[in-house]
């Protein structure tokens, strides 16, 4: 999905523009989708509105950040970001390449991954 700038900026909320195409990071406890819920279904990109995330494998991370133990199959792309002084891995849509957040091996198993997501660049379920 190629939009440009403008268009993005046109579509976008600030939040949702710095999050989603600047790669920033919203403050912690700052979203809504923070604390998992009973909602069923999945969770989309704000950007363009492919599934992500399964609501079924949301957890309470505590980092004050959306957080999930596994993606939808074929979701998103991981990229080695190097932006701070520890190595991360980034998490970015695959159809539109907006920046989601970044995953961790600290969750629970049985895949051991955290998905660490901004609320800005999530549409609930």
């Amino acid at each position: 999905m190629v939009k440009t700038d403008e268009e993005w900026r046109a579509e976008l909320d600030p939040d949702q523009y710095r999050v989603l195409r600047a790669g920033r990071t919203e403050r912690p406890f700052s979203g809504a989708n923070v604390h998992p819920s009973s909602s069923s279904g999945a969770f989309v990109c704000a950007g363009c509105g492919a599934e992500l995330f399964a609501a079924s494998t949301q957890f309470d991370s505590g980092t004050g950040w959306p957080s999930f133990a596994d993606a939808v199959d074929g979701a998103v792309e991981l990229h080695r970001d190097f932006t701070m002084v520890i190595p991360r891995i980034e998490v970015k849509c695959r159809r539109c390449g907006g920046h989601l957040g970044h995953v961790f091996r600290d969750g629970p198993g049985p895949t051991g991954k955290r998905y660490c997501i901004n609320n800005a660049a999530l549409g609930a379920p």
